[in-house]
C-alpha cells in the first residue's frame, strides 16, 4: 500500500469508528467499532514508527513519540471541554472523529512526499546509529518472512522488552492515584496533581530527548532512562513520607520517557537491519498486549494482598525490563 495510503486508510477508519460510536442506536455495535478504531491505531503506530526507523534520525523518532504525549495531554481536555461546552460526550468525538478523517485526506494529498527510499545507508541517519552498524553477513538475509523473523531468538527478547515497557508505563499511570491516596494517605486534589505530573514530564523528557538525541545514542539514552527509573521506583517502595512517594512517581515518569522511542529506535542493532521492520510491526503489538494485561495483574495483586504491591511490582518490571535488555543486548544477532 505504502506508507501514506496506509496511514490515510487507518486514520479514516479510526474516523469513522468514532464517527459510529455516536451514531449507534444499540451497545451490540459498539464492541465491533472499537475493533476497527484498534485496528487503525495499531496501524497508524506501526506504520509511523517503521518509517520513521527506516527514514530519519532518533531525534525524529523521539519527536514523534514526544507528540504522542502532547496528545495524550490534549484529548482529555477535547473532551471536558465538550461535556462542559454541550453538556454531552457526543461532542468530544466529532471533533475527534473530524480530526482523524482530516488526517486521513492530508495523508493521501502527500502520497509522492511519503516515497523516501530506505537504502540501506540513510544520509539522514547518524553515524553512530544502530542502523549504520556493519552487520556481518547483513546481505545474505534479503527480505525475510515473518515466519523468518519469529524463528529470530533476537527478535523474540525485543518483543519481550515491548510487552514489559508499556505494561511497567500504564500501570504506573492506572494506580499511582488510588496508592497515592488510600494507601499513602495524601490529599486527593495533590495526588491528582502529582499523577499529572507523572505524565508531564514524560512528555517533558520526550521533548527533551528529541534534543539530546542528536549528541547522545538511543542505546545510552535507554540505559539511562532505566537506571533512573530504577531508582524511582525504590524511592516509591521506600516512601516513608509523602514527599518521597510523589518524587519517585515524577522521577520514573521523566525516566522512563525516551526509553520506548529508544528501544524502536535501536531494534536494527538488537535483531538485524533486515528483519526490524517485521520485529517492529510486532513489537508495537505486543506493547498493546502489555498495556491490557499488565496494569490488570497489578489490580488483582493489590486486591488479594494491598496497594502497596504496586510500587514492588513496579520495580520488578523495570528489574525484569533490564536483564531481559542485556540478554538482548549481549545475544544480538544480524540475521538468522
Amino acid at each position: 500500500m505504502g506508507v501514506a495510503r496506509l496511514l490515510s486508510a487507518s486514520c479514516c477508519a479510526t474516523g469513522l469508528a468514532l464517527l459510529g460510536y455516536i451514531l449507534v442506536p444499540v451497545w451490540w455495535l459498539l464492541p465491533p467499532l472499537a475493533v476497527v478504531a484498534g485496528l487503525g491505531a495499531g496501524a497508524i503506530d506501526a506504520g509511523l514508527n517503521t518509517y520513521v526507523d527506516k527514514n530519519f534520525n532518533e531525534d525524529l523518532m523521539q519527536w514523534l513519540h514526544a507528540s504522542f504525549g502532547v496528545g495524550i495531554t490534549i484529548g482529555p481536555i477535547i473532551m471536558s471541554t465538550g461535556l462542559r461546552v454541550t453538556n454531552s460526550w457526543r461532542a468530544g468525538y466529532i471533533v475527534v472523529s473530524g480530526i482523524q478523517i482530516l488526517l486521513a485526506v492530508i495523508f493521501i494529498l502527500t502520497v509522492p512526499m511519503w516515497n523516501i527510499k530506505d537504502t540501506g545507508n540513510n544520509s539522514s541517519k547518524k553515524k553512530d546509529s544502530p542502523d549504520n552498524i556493519d552487520y556481518p553477513d547483513i546481505k545474505k538475509c534479503l527480505s525475510p518472512s515473518l515466519g523468518q523473523t519469529l524463528k529470530n531468538y533476537s527478535a523474540w527478547l525485543s518483543i519481550a522488552l515491548f510487552f514489559i515497557y508499556t505494561g511497567l508505563e500504564l500501570s504506573l499511570g492506572h494506580w499511582a492515584y488510588s496508592l497515592l491516596t488510600e494507601s499513602r494517605g495524601i490529599a486527593p486534589a495533590s495526588a491528582g496533581f502529582w499523577v499529572s505530573a507523572y505524565w508531564g514530564t514524560f512528555t517533558i523528557g520526550r521533548i527533551l530527548a528529541g534534543f539530546l538525541s542528536r549528541n547522545i545514542s538511543s542505546i545510552k539514552m535507554l540505559e539511562g532512562g532505566v537506571i533512573l527509573g530504577i531508582a524511582g521506583s525504590i524511592l516509591l517502595c521506600w516512601g516513608p513520607v509523602g514527599w518521597v512517594s510523589l518524587t519517585g512517581v515524577v522521577l520514573i515518569g521523566f525516566a522512563i520517557a525516551p526509553i520506548f522511542p529508544a528501544l524502536v529506535s535501536s531494534t536494527s542493532y538488537r535483531v538485524g537491519r533486515d528483519h526490524s521492520s517485521n520485529t517492529i510491526g510486532i513489537q508495537i503489538a505486543a506493547a498493546g498486549l502489555g498495556a491490557a494485561l499488565l496494569p490488570g495483574l497489578a489490580g488483582v495483586l493489590a486486591r488479594q494482598m494491598s496497594l502497596e504491591v504496586i510500587p514492588v511490582f513496579i520495580l520488578s518490571l523495570f528489574l525484569i525490563f533490564y536483564i531481559l535488555y542485556w540478554i538482548s543486548y549481549k545475544k544480538r544477532e544480524a540475521c538468522t
